[in-house]
């Protein structure tokens, strides 16, 4: 069952992944502050590393993560969210194809931290092995 926020972050939280799920990179950049810092916390996979700031996540990273999807995929669900002010922790679950067909489905957790309203750091936790495997990289 999708998430329900409770309080104005989660919903801003929420917003972010829905807008993420289109694939609407422009629309995405708005939900990003300017000096916004995405890192997912893997190592040796594609996307790996720390990315920053907003132009940069959109452009260089998003972009081609996105890329490597069918277009529209993969649909992100928020499952359960959890805040303290502008901390806010949510586990999802992203599900659809990758580009030669072949479905995804992965687990998330996210440590997200907000600032001015929009989302200014991101933590990604994954099932490493899982992307490793899947795209050829374990």
């Amino acid at each position: 069952m999708a998430a329900v926020a409770k309080t104005p972050q989660e919903q801003s939280v929420l917003d972010f992944f829905r807008i993420l799920s289109s694939g609407d990179l422009e629309a995405i950049r708005k939900t990003l502050h300017a000096d916004c810092e995405w890192r997912p916390m893997v190592e040796n996979i594609p996307g790996a590393g720390v990315h920053g700031p907003r132009d940069y996540i959109v452009d260089q990273f998003l972009a081609p993560v996105r890329g490597m999807f069918a277009p529209g995929d993969p649909k992100t669900t928020v499952n359960t969210i959890v805040s303290a002010g502008d901390f806010v922790m949510c586990e999802s679950r992203a599900l659809g194809k990758i580009a030669d067909g072949r479905i995804y489905d992965n687990r998330y957790a996210w440590a997200l931290e907000l600032k001015d309203g929009l989302v200014y750091r991101i933590r990604e936790y994954m099932d490493s092995h899982y992307i490793a495997t899947l795209f050829g990289s374990g």
